[in-house]
């Protein structure tokens, strides 16, 4: 999902680019044709040549912010960091941690389940939690 914010935010960078460009290039397309003098007209030039460096700047430097907080944010919510410490969090099942023991399993054990009902998983839970299609309203019993 951040791949595709970072791809939004770089495509709305190139389309401001773009308009700032094309807003330059009829700037000075206006200017040209106001002025007799080929000095200002020369420096028309100048100044749409300048305005469009600006907004290839700009496009860069927005480009290279979204990279680094594309970056920041993989780093940070990344599933490469790992806690060596008492963490309850660490010992759920899935997650590796780093040769604790919490409850009855050791914390560098992965377990996994594939059952997505609880009730099949544990029958102290009964027939609550069954699975299958109901009117919708809400007022139905267990």
């Amino acid at each position: 999902m951040q791949s595709a914010k970072e791809t939004a935010s770089n495509v709305a960078a190139s389309a401001k680019a773009g308009m700032d460009k094309t807003k330059a290039t009829v700037q000075e397309k206006v200017e040209k044709m106001t002025t007799h003098n080929p000095v200002e007209k020369d420096m028309a030039t100048h100044r749409k040549q300048e305005k469009i460096d600006q907004a290839e700047l700009n496009k860069q430097a927005a480009q290279q912010h979204n990279e680094a907080a594309r970056q920041q944010t993989t780093t940070t919510t990344g599933h490469t960091t790992t806690t060596g410490g008492l963490n309850p969090a660490s010992a759920m099942h899935g997650h590796s941690t780093t040769g604790h023991t919490i409850g009855s399993h050791p914390t560098g054990m992965t377990t996994t389940s594939t059952t997505t009902n609880p009730a099949a998983a544990d029958p102290r839970l009964g027939t609550r939690h069954t699975t299958g299609t109901g009117t919708g309203t809400g007022t139905g019993t267990y």
